[in-house]
């Protein structure tokens, strides 16, 4: 993903879903109510009729209801991550990571990282690189935050090892080294493991830019980086893309946007590279993401058209993409992140995020419906059938030093 500096404001350099538990989310605890979540009922039955209410609902009832959302108890819910970079130089680190509770509707920094290696090395942008910013790759996977790739001020891989980050405990853990550090790579999940993909190491290495890593977080730093079958060439070197996870393939191309690029497919369960079906390979003209709690291997794939902000479905079957929605929100889209029904679009060099709702619309078809932009005011509109909702609660992008 990209990562761009704004000028008033931090830009919203990336953001990725996780499934994992948000603690106390800043709520204020208050004496236990003698009365039970639902009269007639033991607690812990109330809790199964709960967990199938929408969360924001629950939030806005009654505080037994709404601390019962942040006890360990309570099934997960999703919460959004992103890195922020400064718009000044602050003399500090470079970014600041925060999560947005999406039930409170609060921005939080986490935890400082390990001091090893300290994220002031990471360098964003470089003088020689003209409207070119130096991203920094993180993914969400088994209720876990990895950061994997970044840049240091020499132009080398700034992550031996990823940072890994365990929302329930907030806590920060190093995984383990990488055969191969690397940056400008392609990152994803699947199955609950880690995968990185190409790249660029220490200088240009054409086993580094035909290799490919797996990790599964789950089993720890002792289980170690996995190799898996490589790439049949390194074009896939030239930029940081998406590894997007669908019905057991980890598919990506090679160059952002609309330029002209290459794809490729890795089938998980027989370990092999393919090429990408040419209907998802002429479509894919913007970010990428797909509802990976569909299933366990990845949902359907997602792509926005950043020039025309055209949202569009990958149908595996006709191989071709579908338009669910278009709105002026979307144009200048440079990153999305989808889960637990809900998406969060990018825009413009993170000057803007837009809120969307994946809902049922015709039958089974899942589609997403755009909302608004930060600050914008409340209103109601139909658009081919599909409900686009401004948010009556903005995401606002925090301040770095919040």
């Amino acid at each position: 993903m990209t990562d761009d500096v704004a000028t008033k404001r931090p830009g919203l350099c990336l953001s990725s879903i996780s499934a994992a538990r948000r603690q106390g989310g800043g709520e204020e605890i208050e004496e236990e109510d003698s009365q039970p979540l639902l009269p007639g009922l033991p607690d812990h039955l109330a809790q199964h009729c709960l967990a199938h209410l929408p969360a924001p609902l629950l939030f806005s009832v009654c505080r037994s209801w709404r601390r019962l959302l942040y006890s360990p108890s309570f099934p997960p819910f999703l919460s959004l991550f992103a890195l922020l970079s400064p718009s000044h130089d602050a003399g500090g680190d470079p970014v600041s990571i925060h999560s947005f509770d999406p039930i409170a509707a609060r921005w939080a920094p986490l935890p400082a990282p390990p001091p090893h290696p300290p994220l002031r090395l990471l360098l964003l942008q470089h003088p020689s690189f003209i409207a070119r910013s130096l991203s920094v790759q993180s993914v969400a996977v088994a209720g876990h935050l990895v950061v994997l790739a970044a840049t240091t001020h020499r132009l080398v891989p700034a992550l031996p090892r990823p940072l890994v980050f365990h929302p329930a405990s907030r806590r920060w853990r190093l995984g383990p080294p990488l055969h191969a550090p690397r940056r400008w790579c392609a990152a994803g999940a699947a199955g609950g493991a880690v995968y990185l993909v190409s790249g660029v190491g220490t200088d240009y290495n054409t086993d580094v830019a035909r290799s490919a890593e797996r990790w599964d977080p789950a089993a720890g730093a002792i289980a170690g980086w996995e190799r898996v079958a490589p790439l049949p060439d390194g074009r896939f070197s030239r930029e940081a893309v998406e590894a997007v996870a669908s019905r057991g393939k980890l598919c990506m191309v090679n160059v952002k946007g609309r330029a002209a690029k290459q794809g490729t497919v890795y089938d998980i369960r027989a370990d092999r590279w393919e090429e990408m079906p040419p209907g998802m390979l002429a479509g894919w003209t913007g970010p990428a993401a797909s509802a990976a709690d569909d299933d366990d291997e990845g949902g359907r794939i997602y792509v926005v058209d950043e020039r025309s902000g055209a949202l569009k479905a990958y149908d595996w079957y006709a191989d071709n993409w579908t338009t669910v929605a278009e709105s002026e929100l979307l144009k200048g889209a440079a990153q999305i992140a989808a889960g637990g029904g809900r998406a969060c679009v990018v825009c413009g060099g993170g000057a803007r995020a837009t809120q969307a709702e994946l809902e049922r619309v015709l039958l089974t078809v899942r589609s997403m419906s755009p909302t608004a932009s930060i600050g914008s005011e409340i209103e109601q509109q139909e658009f081919h059938e599909i409900k686009i909702l401004q948010s009556a609660t903005p995401i606002p992008v925090p301040r770095s030093n919040e």
